[in-house]
């Protein structure tokens, strides 16, 4: 680990000689493309005529992942061209202006891909972190250029093509029959037509994001799940989806992860999705306001041996104390809740989530590792009492209101010097679905011997303290009636 900007670009391809020919997988946070190009691009040896030509510095390299400037034609061309054995390719970019030509992906640039034939991998965003910017030199045509190479591809990540259409979208499904992930974000002209004949492809999807399509409706979702063995389906921020999607999604048996962020879905709309509750290990539906408190039992009134890890109910106006009440009375076993900005959450919330126990021989509020309660309505100080031990045992990340009393939240540091308290508007754990795949495979994870000790150490309370949280406990079940 090295911060990449204390090299001079001219040095920085010489530093890389050094580097083992034994290196498969490289990932640099930030860097310029015109260093990338120099990096990868084969170089005259000394004293060289142009006729002697160095092979790359990195030969073994597998997987590529890179943030830079600028997505340029030239660097897409060099890494292609450069790297013999790639078989992973992640590009991001976040441009601060508009590029020119110069400095930009074109049809011809996506030419130029899977020069070698061994791509199996491919991600290229253009992240709108700066300013509102897309692929602009990049149309259909391009897409068609890249599936005649890529009939191999497995994972396809598009972000920001924002002349692309249909046609050239369905390309991609249609050419590549080992397709099992397809990430579009900022799909500004994909329609359902994208999905129509998706029964003439190979059926392979099992990982599909469609982020901002905002054209997308329930009828694009009725036939997509005719990918019977999806397993990942992220729908953020696509607001015309409905209960009517919700329908199609209960077809899905092995789902493990879904993201419904901003959708236009109901607490009657989500009852559809009993029959798969038992299955998933991560739900969203963050900022979707037609959610009442009616929906945590719409959710998971009757089910058993739940295996749901992350809860996101940020954003949810309509959202109270009631609703975490009936939340903690199910006994779902999360690790990961967030409650973001819900104006109606407060202390009995907190109270509840810490007298909740998942079964019968574990602690109060055992299995929560991260809560998120920044700026709900209704918290105050007494929250910080149940924060403490003996309650949420696990907990190693908090988020609260920046508002929040200094004195408070330093005490709560020095009882707990394991949790991680952000009280600045963060968001925590905020690359959890940038990475899904090892969630998605993964359904329990592991514990390592760090974190044994810590809860063993956790676990030995004195008489007193858990003698005052079962009194608590009871006291919270008498409110609940």
């Amino acid at each position: 680990m090295f911060d990449v900007s204390l090299f001079l670009r001219h040095n920085f391809a010489l530093v890389w000689a050094l580097v083992s020919e034994k290196l498969t997988s490289l990932e640099i946070g930030y860097v310029s493309s015109v260093m990338v190009t120099e990096l990868v691009g084969p170089s005259l040896g000394p004293h060289q005529s142009p006729n002697h030509v160095r092979p790359s510095i990195l030969p073994g390299i597998q997987k590529l992942c890179l943030s830079v400037d600028y997505i340029t034609d030239t660097m897409v061309s060099t890494i292609s061209k450069g790297l013999m054995s790639l078989t992973h390719l992640d590009l991001r970019d976040a441009p601060l202006i508009e590029p020119t030509i110069t400095f930009d992906l074109t049809n011809s640039g996506l030419q130029q891909i899977n020069q070698h034939g061994k791509l199996k991998h491919l991600s290229l965003v253009r992240s709108q972190e700066f300013t509102i910017t897309y692929f602009r030199r990049v149309n259909d045509l391009g897409m068609l250029l890249m599936a005649d190479k890529c009939a191999n591809m497995e994972s396809i990540c598009l972000g920001g093509f924002c002349r692309v259409t249909d046609t050239g979208f369905k390309t991609i499904l249609h050419s590549c029959s080992s397709l099992y992930k397809l990430q579009v974000s900022y799909g500004i002209h994909l329609t359902d037509l994208v999905f129509h004949d998706i029964s003439a492809t190979s059926l392979s999807l099992i990982h599909v994001s469609l982020r901002w399509c905002n054209l997308l409706t329930n009828r694009a979702i009725k036939n997509l799940v005719l990918n019977t063995r999806l397993r990942v389906l992220d729908l953020r921020d696509c607001k015309h989806f409905g209960d009517e999607a919700l329908r199609a999604i209960s077809s899905l048996l092995e789902l493990k992860i879904l993201l419904l962020d901003g959708s236009n879905i109901s607490d009657f709309g989500l009852s559809y999705l009993r029959g798969i509750i038992n299955s998933l290990v991560s739900l969203s539906v963050r900022g979707c306001k037609r959610l009442t408190d009616k929906c945590i039992s719409a959710l998971f009134e009757g089910s058993s041996k739940l295996k749901l890890q992350q809860l996101d109910l940020s954003n949810l106006p309509n959202l109270s104390d009631n609703g975490v009440l009936a939340l903690a009375k199910c006994r779902v076993p999360i690790s990961e809740l967030r409650m973001r900005q819900c104006p109606l959450i407060g202390d009995t919330s907190v109270m509840a989530l810490a007298s909740m126990r998942v079964d019968e021989d574990r602690l109060h509020g055992c299995s929560l590792r991260l809560l998120d309660l920044y700026n709900c309505g209704g918290i105050t100080q007494l929250s910080f009492r149940w924060l403490k031990k003996p309650y949420f045992p696990r907990l190693r990340c908090l988020g609260v209101t920046g508002s929040a009393s200094r004195d408070i939240i330093d005490a709560l540091a020095r009882s707990r010097p394991f949790l991680h308290v952000a009280c600045h508007a963060e968001e925590l754990g905020s690359n959890q679905w940038d990475n899904l795949h090892g969630l998605y495979m993964h359904d329990n994870d592991e514990v390592d011997e760090l974190e044994q000790w810590l809860l063993e150490e956790e676990g030995d309370y004195n008489d007193e303290e858990m003698m005052d949280a079962d009194d608590d406990a009871e006291l919270l079940d008498h409110l609940a009636l």
